[in-house]
């Protein structure tokens, strides 16, 4: 590995994991703003659903090939393109004048996100070792947890504060400056680094993920919205050969000593196809949750959105403070602590239908929070190690594209909860009734979480951290 520039200090560490959060936040943050979307641009719901799924899809297509990129042209040099890149899609989408302008402007910020996003992970692979690789891939794991929350905490504040009369729009235009101090940042702060093997780019694979991830996508997250006509049945049954294609074009161009987009032999690493399995039933479950709450609180109880998002506050709390406690628990419990963390959801979820069930419609805020904030600590318990265990093992020289995997499988896994249990929520709730739509919801996330308890039984129980020097 080469490398211009010392190991990554403190400043480009919080640079890096400030690169992280924006992509994480502005998927969750538009939750809390699509009825004022709505009001403000006559979207209607099949629109508002292109508004969630163009930028998850594009953000979930382009991830491994962002990571290639760096991986090949350098990642302080993607990191720096993609956060650009961010700010400008992010202030298109603020200014917004029609509903379709705002869905081409996120297909956009989508794939900007893409760019940058692979690059943290690649960054801290290539510059860190030993313990402070470790704490770093801590920091990450609860970056990206208390990002997810955060989103819709932030949206709720920002819609309501109304700044200068912005509305909804708020929630894109406040990344504009934040994005500003980052580029700033990560020009001083942020070494380059890059794998010493330039490859070239995998075409045929890169167009069959794309065509794959697309097929599955978006007929699952616009397909309700639409009235599931023909197209959307089409692209599903596409789905499977299209995956399949890519499997086998990505084996075979191995075999001929080539370099595929996913190395086949990546994903026959133990830490990271075992971590890998257990990040989809977790992301599925985080995200429907996280989209049918923000509906609940706002439509069935009636909460303003800044009381919407102090409902969540208790879970980012508890979140924060298991990923605290992480590094320590693992380095004495190794991955057991991701089986415990498990449990520990389950009952937090269990504890949410008991007061769903029986509290309706007389819940606040209080009420809420012991469910909430118990869930939370199970998911600060699991996600920060799960990132920790699917990278443990990935060769320096193949950062980049390894980071793509672990967070395509991430994201496609978040787009297919919001599909999923958005879909099964929404459905219900005409002629079952609000609460009872939840409670079959979140008794559906409890199996989800049942499966990430018996898949954490088969994750290796001691976590190493790979030898070697940064670079």
């Amino acid at each position: 590995m080469r490398h211009e520039g010392a190991a990554i200090g403190a400043l480009g560490l919080f640079t890096v994991l400030l690169g992280a959060a924006l992509p994480l936040i502005d998927f969750f943050i538009v939750n809390v703003a699509l009825p004022a979307m709505d009001k403000d641009l006559s979207a209607g719901a099949a629109t508002l659903e292109l508004v969630v799924a163009g930028y998850g899809v594009a953000y979930a297509v382009l991830l491994v090939l962002g990571g290639r990129l760096g991986d090949t042209a350098g990642r302080r040099k993607l990191f720096l393109i993609g956060m650009a890149g961010f700010g400008l899609t992010s202030l298109a989408c603020g200014l917004a004048p029609t509903a379709w302008t705002l869905v081409g402007a996120r297909v956009a910020q989508g794939a900007t996100s893409a760019l940058m996003l692979p690059q943290v992970l690649a960054t801290i692979q290539a510059t860190t070792a030993g313990p402070r690789r470790a704490r770093a891939m801590s920091l990450y794991g609860a970056t990206a947890g208390l990002s997810m929350v955060a989103g819709q905490i932030l949206g709720g504040v920002l819609v309501a504060a109304d700044i200068a009369g912005s509305g909804w729009r708020s929630v894109f235009l406040v990344n504009v400056p934040v994005v500003v101090v980052g580029l700033v940042l990560a020009v001083r702060s942020v070494p380059e680094t890059r794998s010493e093997r330039a490859a070239s780019i995998d075409v045929p694979g890169t167009l069959l993920l794309a065509l794959s991830l697309i097929s599955l996508l978006l007929p699952l997250t616009e397909g309700r919205a639409a009235g599931w006509p023909l197209w959307t049945w089409i692209s599903l049954g596409v789905f499977p050969f299209a995956a399949f294609a890519f499997f086998r074009t990505e084996q075979r161009i191995d075999r001929r000593g080539g370099t595929p987009l996913v190395p086949p032999s990546l994903l026959r690493l133990p830490s990271l196809n075992r971590g890998l399995a257990l990040i989809v039933p977790f992301s599925i479950g985080f995200s429907g949750f996280m989209f049918v709450i923000a509906v609940v609180l706002q439509q069935g109880l009636r909460m303003g959105p800044v009381e919407a998002g102090l409902a969540l506050v208790p879970m980012a709390l508890a979140f924060f403070v298991a990923s605290l406690a992480g590094p320590r628990l693992i380095g004495r419990y190794g991955s057991k602590v991701v089986t415990v963390g498990g449990l520990i959801q389950g009952v937090g979820i269990a504890v949410l239908v008991a007061t769903v069930h029986y509290g309706w419609p007389d819940l606040g805020i209080a009420a809420l929070a012991p469910g909430v904030a118990v869930a939370g600590f199970g998911q600060g318990l699991q996600l920060p190690v799960l990132f920790r265990i699917v990278l443990s093992d990935v060769p320096a020289d193949r950062a980049g594209v390894g980071s793509g995997v672990m967070v395509t499988t991430q994201q496609s896994s978040l787009a297919l909860g919001v599909a999923t249990l958005g879909s099964l929520f929404l459905s219900l709730a005409p002629s079952s009734g609000t609460r009872d739509a939840l409670v079959v919801t979140l008794l559906v996330q409890l199996a989800a979480v049942v499966v990430t308890v018996l898949l954490s039984l088969r994750l290796p129980r001691k976590l190493g951290v790979t030898p070697g020097r940064p670079g």
